[in-house]
């Protein structure tokens, strides 16, 4: 069984990390603040003390970071030591250029990439049931997709390198206009003196449902603002989402709408906050034409 190096255990990658374990057995872990590696370590996972060491104890390493930068970063200290042949798969969301250019970099280097962002919110990863898009070669992809099956709920190839990253940036604009038709839906229902325990379940039952009101319904409800998704980590993907449509010229205006609503809040020093937060943006604003 090929030994797998996991990278990045935060929100998302520590409950993905856990299940990997849980179905391998054996699991090498790292994170730039080390002790969030100690939960797993007392479940069996063996902690690396840096990249480089992960990378020659490992035949596949993931990783499941923050930005570009982030991934760079990472694959700068892993790709001197890694084994020949090793295949790295990357859950991180990402520039779709870039994407494409760790792949080339590290071919050359007899080193395999794959894209493969993912959804699905913490919960996905928590019930290990998130969707990855995944880009690449046919047989690193199927090799990935192998390998990630213990907290997948659909995997797919969707074409070349970068082409995780590209289907990620079509979520994300996805993601961004279900928000806001839960949020204005809800603010509107609020100020119309509806109750909202009752709007939120019966709309989410017809139509007018979605992901985001189940998901971010109740959060809602309970004005829990914790992420979830946090609306610093929204904003910078949809920061890519607006680098990739003006390189294909395709228009975005909601995505840029949303964009410009979440900016309120962070610059109000709630970037920490979950995207759902967008509720009392709506909420406070009064009705203009």
């Amino acid at each position: 069984m090929a030994t797998v190096g996991f990278v990045g255990l935060g929100t998302m990658g520590e409950p993905m990390a856990r299940h990997l374990l849980k179905a391998r057995g054996q699991l090498v872990v790292w994170n730039r603040t080390s002790t969030k590696a100690d939960p797993l370590v007392k479940e069996g996972a063996t902690a690396a003390p840096d990249l480089g060491d992960l990378a020659s104890a490992c035949d596949v390493i993931i990783l499941c970071v923050n930005r570009t930068e982030d991934v760079k970063q990472c694959v700068d200290q892993i790709a001197p030591g890694a084994k020949p042949g090793t295949l790295i798969i990357d859950h991180s969301t990402i520039s779709p250029p870039s994407a494409g250019q760790f792949h080339s970099e590290l071919a050359e280097r007899n080193l395999r990439f794959v894209d493969a962002p993912i959804t699905g919110g913490s919960m996905g990863a928590q019930s290990g049931q998130l969707t990855i898009f995944c880009g690449g070669p046919e047989a690193d992809v199927a090799e990935a997709i192998e390998i990630v099956k213990p907290y997948t709920k659909r995997a797919e190839r969707v074409g070349g390198p970068g082409s995780g990253q590209t289907m990620k940036m079509a979520n994300q604009i996805a993601v961004g206009g279900a928000l806001l038709a839960l949020c204005e839906c809800l603010a509107f229902a609020d100020k119309a003196g509806l109750d909202l325990r009752q709007t939120r379940d019966l709309l989410s039952g017809g139509a007018a449902g979605s992901w985001a009101f189940e998901n971010y319904g109740p959060k809602i409800l309970a004005e829990d603002w914790s992420p979830g998704f946090s609306v610093k980590n929204q904003r910078k993907d949809f920061a890519y989402c607006q680098e990739t449509a003006s390189q294909i010229d395709a228009a975005i205006p909601g995505t840029l709408l949303v964009d410009g609503l979440l900016a309120e809040l962070e610059d109000e020093g709630h970037g920490e906050w979950t995207t759902a937060a967008l509720f009392e943006v709506l909420r406070d604003m009064e009705f203009t034409e």
